[in-house]
């Protein structure tokens, strides 16, 4: 397995502590389970389970069928 070496200062060092140990793993599995959710490709399980949970909000494409004028543009 592929080793890593990370330089933190002491504040840092602490938080990752304390994280992994409320978390009960070890920091190399705390550490690795940040860059997974921060680099995968797909999206959160939790944020797939909100599609949909606002039925009230109107679709794209029905506000912009809406006649409604545009807003004045400012001149630079």
């Amino acid at each position: 397995m592929p080793q890593v070496m990370l330089y933190l200062d002491q504040d840092t060092e602490r938080l990752m502590r304390e994280s992994a140990q409320a978390a009960g793993v070890p920091y190399s599995r705390w550490v690795a389970s940040l860059i997974r959710g921060a680099a995968g490709t797909s999206w959160p399980a939790t944020l797939v389970a909100a599609f949909g949970a606002f039925p009230e909000m109107p679709l794209a494409s029905e506000l912009r069928t809406a006649d409604v004028p545009d807003s004045p543009r400012e001149r630079w």
